[in-house]
């Protein structure tokens, strides 16, 4: 569940609540009691692909570019 937090306490303590959201909370921000926005941990985006990796299990066939034959349907 969300920790709820006023406005006030939000602009007073930004600093340690984004410490809270980088650990993984959610924190809801309000307006005399009424949720206005929520701060929520960012996706870390996935790790780049290393080159080669499938090297070993992706087959290229020798005649891979020569012209393919006509099709006449």
């Amino acid at each position: 569940m969300a920790t709820t937090v006023n406005i006030h306490e939000a602009k007073t303590h930004l600093s340690r609540l984004l410490a809270r959201v980088a650990e993984g909370e959610e924190i809801v921000i309000a307006k005399a009691g009424r949720p206005v926005a929520v701060l929520s941990p960012v996706e870390t985006p996935p790790q780049p692909r290393a080159p080669g990796h499938d090297a070993e299990t992706v087959a290229i066939s020798p005649d891979f570019d020569a012209p393919l034959e006509e099709f006449d349907p």
